[in-house]
């Protein structure tokens, strides 16, 4: 059931067209053990025969490969450090300098919603200590079937155990049968929406922090640059992008400084272009 060259080099394209991701050659087998699911699910014999009907212009299963191709990983709270510098730093700096009274987030490539989930219980605990100001979070991922899942906002045992602490488990969720579904006040502050990072996503507001974590990784040089430009747009001078332990803007945008906090690094816009 292994894919030929010719069907490696049409998923290649497609998924580079579709998501900007970079499917080097060497990743045969990631493609091929992403997409035997997905061939199951649509009744096809074998990869080859998945990849015909995607070739015959079939959207649905285009989407699905696109999607089996896209890196969900994500967990509560994941590398806790962020989070940590987002409350003890990020917050009350952003408090003494924004204009609005109004904290907003960007949590790009956000999977199935924990990262944002994650920073709006933050805010809940933040936001009556500071009378006056608002939040509200915006998750995105190129991904329809995720954002749906961050939508519904309801989590198996298995994912609130990684990350979640007991405390937050019990002020946050309500135990439906075997799943925990998060609580309207946490929900109310964020809405989810399909977007690809390599294009402008319309209806963005102006943003105090961007979390991109662990996406850049994915994409050639050009298209990090690209996925930047983008985050300028929407990052207001002198807000915060944070990027994973791995990723840096060097050599790729001048215009973001990059700041150590505690255990934790990331880049402030200096309101260049």
């Amino acid at each position: 059931m292994g894919i030929s060259a010719p069907d490696f080099a049409y998923v290649r394209g497609l998924v580079r067209q579709r998501s900007a991701i970079d499917l080097q050659p060497g990743k045969e087998y990631l493609v091929e053990t992403r997409l035997i699911s997905v061939a199951r699910a649509a009744g096809a014999d074998d990869l080859s025969s998945l990849v015909s009907r995607i070739r015959a212009g079939d959207e649905r299963l285009q989407e699905a490969v696109v999607d089996a191709m896209t890196t969900n990983e994500t967990s509560w709270f994941r590398d806790v450090h962020p989070f940590d510098a987002f409350t003890s730093q990020l917050l009350p700096e952003i408090a003494t300098t924004s204009q609005s009274k109004e904290i907003v987030v960007w949590s790009a490539g956000c999977s199935t919603g924990q990262e944002a989930y994650s920073l709006a219980m933050l805010l809940l605990d933040w936001l009556p200590a500071h009378p006056g100001f608002g939040a509200r979070i915006i998750g995105t991922d190129i991904s329809r079937s995720v954002i749906e899942r961050a939508q519904r906002a309801r989590y198996s045992q298995l994912e609130v155990n990684r990350g979640l602490r007991a405390p937050q488990l019990v002020a946050h969720f309500d135990q439906v049968g075997r799943d925990w579904v998060l609580r309207e006040q946490v929900r109310r502050l964020c809405r989810f929406q399909q977007g690809n990072l390599v294009e402008p996503l319309l209806g963005l507001p102006m943003c105090d922090v961007v979390f991109l974590r662990n996406v850049l990784i994915y994409f050639d040089l050009d298209t990090k640059r690209a996925v930047l430009a983008n985050v300028r747009t929407v990052l207001r001078p002198g807000g915060f992008l944070v990027l994973g332990g791995a990723e840096s803007t060097l050599n790729l945008d001048a215009v973001f400084e990059r700041l150590e906090l505690g255990r934790a690094v990331v880049f402030r816009h200096t309101g260049g272009t």
